[in-house]
Order: structure tokens, then C-alpha cells, then sequence
């Protein structure tokens, strides 16, 4: 087979809405993986700087070194190593109704959760942005921001890991050619970070409290350096509008307590997931800028 037969096998099959679908249960399935170890390895690294800042001894009680691929995963009640059968997305969690094969303990909706989500939208991105190599930097963009809402939403935190990179490949791209001019993600990212940062010290200044973290602003800088500076007050609109319906959500459920913080993460996010699969010239014929 020739390399034009390799190209047309894998722009007529992988990058098709199918094909970035079973690619998206799979990359889903590792997002869980990040979801849960990045906050934990976050954690360790900081105590270690800690330590050493401290001067403080090594414990002896400290955990081993946690990684994205080291120890394989385990049950976190009983140990019990995870075979490869039982780590099939969405199909192993069917098979074993939900719970560990050893003990018996219960495992979350969110696994399968994360992984069907991520596989429509990547196959969302395929509808959206057709079969193209680049569709798979959009995946890629949409991977970043499952990960990154789903760990804002369990910690409160948006790591520098996802969002800092997340930064500079939009910028990087637009560099190349790739995406919008380099001056419209440029400007995108300059008006994503200000805008929130300028927001978070008028509060702050008003009332002596913090409304967000520096996460927040660097997440929105991200989404401008991917869709640009025009698409920066769109995203902040609609995530007031999400947010506002799950707040309402969990007010009427009462899961929305008195001094309980709610992310802001997720709301930018699932805001710029929607202006990325409408695309900019539909989001502003909305809101009559057009």
C-alpha cells in the first residue's frame, strides 16, 4: 500500500465521525486517569517542595512517586490490579454492572460518563471541522478542557499542566497556519486573561473577597488563543448562562449549600465547547453582532 492509500485509509475512516468516536472512548478512558491521578501527583509535588523549602527529612510514610502510567491502576478499596478486560471503555463497566470484580464496591458513572462524552465530541469535531488532519488538534482542544473541568469541578483547581500548554498550542498553531492569524489568537489570549483579571480585582477590591483563582483567567486566555478575541465576551456570556442553569439546578436538588464554592471552570469550558462546534460566524449571528 502506498502512502496516498495510506492517507486516503486514514482520512476516510479515522477522521470520520465513527472513527474519532471509538478514538474518543479511548482517549476518554485515559482522561479518567488523568482526572483522578493529576490532583494527587500535584499534591505530592508540592509537599515535596515543601520539604525541601523547609528543609524538612524525607518521611518514611510518604507515599511512592505517582505517574500517569505508573502503578497500573487499582481498585481504591481492595487493590485489586485491573486487568485489561475489565479497563474495555464503557463496555467493562456493563460488564461488571458497575462495580469491582473483586470486592464488590461500586464503580462511579463517571467513568463511562467521561468516556462517552468524550467520544461525542470528538465525533462532534469530525461533523464539525470534516476530515482533516487538523480535526485531530480540535480533539485534542477538546480532550484538554473534559480533563481540565472535570478536575476544577472535583478540587476546585485548574492545573497550570492542562492550561498553560492548552496557551501555547493555540498560539503555536495560529503561528503555523493552522487556525486563525497569529494576531487574532494573540489578541484572543491577551482579552481572555485581562478580562477575567480585571473582573477578579474589581471584586476584590470592592468587596475583600476572591470571586475566582488565576486558573479561571488562564483557561479563558487559552480559549482566546483557539477561537480568538471576537469570541472572548461570547464565552463569557454563555458560561453565566450555564452556570446559572446548573446553580439553579443544584438549588433545587440541595446540592447548592450556604458557602459552598462552585467552580468556574467548567462553565468557561462547556461555553467554549459550544462557540468551537457552532462555530464563530453561528455564535454571533445569535447574539446579532453579525
Amino acid at each position: 500500500m502506498d502512502l496516498d492509500s495510506l492517507r486516503s485509509v486514514f482520512t476516510d475512516i479515522v477522521l470520520t465521525p465513527w472513527g474519532l468516536g471509538i478514538l474518543g472512548l479511548c482517549v476518554g478512558s485515559f482522561l479518567n486517569v488523568v482526572i483522578h491521578r493529576m490532583p494527587k501527583m500535584m499534591e505530592q509535588q508540592w509537599q515535596a517542595e515543601a520539604r525541601s523549602v523547609l528543609n524538612l527529612p524525607e518521611t518514611t510514610s510518604a507515599s511512592p512517586p505517582l505517574t500517569l502510567s505508573k502503578p497500573a491502576s487499582r481498585c481504591p478499596s481492595c487493590g485489586h490490579a485491573i486487568r485489561w478486560y475489565e479497563n474495555i471503555p464503557v463496555v467493562s463497566w456493563l460488564a461488571l454492572r458497575g462495580k469491582c470484580s473483586a470486592c464488590g464496591t461500586r464503580i462511579s458513572m463517571r467513568y463511562p460518563f467521561i468516556e462517552l462524552a468524550t467520544a461525542a465530541l470528538f465525533a462532534a469535531c469530525a461533523w464539525r471541522f470534516g476530515n482533516q488532519p487538523t480535526t485531530l488538534l480540535w480533539c485534542g482542544f477538546v480532550a484538554a478542557l473534559v480533563a481540565a473541568s472535570a478536575i476544577d469541578w472535583d478540587t476546585t483547581i485548574l492545573p497550570d499542566n492542562i492550561t498553560l500548554p492548552l496557551l501555547w498550542a493555540g498560539l503555536v498553531i495560529a503561528g503555523l497556519g493552522w487556525n486563525l492569524p497569529l494576531s487574532e489568537a494573540l489578541w484572543g489570549a491577551v482579552a481572555g486573561y485581562l478580562s477575567l483579571w480585571s473582573v477578579y480585582w474589581l471584586f476584590k477590591l470592592t468587596t475583600g473577597k476572591e470571586g475566582m483563582g488565576y486558573g479561571d483567567f488562564k483557561l479563558l486566555a487559552a480559549l482566546g488563543a483557539w477561537l480568538g478575541w471576537q469570541m472572548v465576551l461570547p464565552i463569557v456570556l454563555g458560561s453565566s448562562i450555564i452556570g446559572a442553569v446548573i446553580g439553579i439546578g443544584m438549588k433545587l436538588s440541595s446540592q447548592l449549600r450556604e458557602g459552598v464554592y462552585v467552580p468556574y471552570g467548567p462553565f468557561l469550558a462547556g461555553a467554549g465547547l459550544v462557540v468551537t462546534l457552532a462555530g464563530s460566524a453561528r455564535v454571533l449571528g445569535w447574539l446579532g453582532w453579525a
